[in-house]
């Protein structure tokens, strides 16, 4: 439980820090299909997650996995949502920031099947 408030505390402060809110009434800037398509179809996420991304590709990487986490899962618990897609938001901030070791631990972090099996419809 703590683990899990801690994540939460850090992901508020990884989309204020990143100037990016959404509010309750907000509709998130992309869709779930879309943030998929840019950020894992078309390999942003292995690119920045190898070291070999632009200071842009950083940003809309983060960007996008900010919209990613203000969707409604279309399956499963909103508490795991919150914790896998909050992972993302925290690596991929620690990434824009050029924390060391962030890239490893946004590879980490992007684990497709740990997410789809309890989050994409079938």
């Amino acid at each position: 439980m703590r683990r899990l408030l801690v994540a939460s505390i850090m992901m508020a402060f990884g989309l204020a820090a990143l100037g990016l809110s959404i509010g309750a009434d907000e509709k998130p800037k992309f869709k779930i299909k879309e943030v998929m398509k840019t950020c894992m179809k078309d390999g942003l996420c292995k690119k920045v997650a190898d070291g070999k991304a632009s200071a842009d590709e950083k940003k809309t990487l983060a960007e996008n996995f900010v919209a990613l986490a203000a969707n409604k899962p279309p399956k499963g618990s909103a508490d795991s949502w919150k914790e896998k897609t909050g992972a993302l938001v925290e690596a991929s901030k620690a990434v824009v920031d050029g924390k060391e070791g962030a890239e490893a631990k946004l590879g980490k972090a992007a684990n497709c099947m740990a997410c789809h099996k309890e989050h994409k419809p079938s």
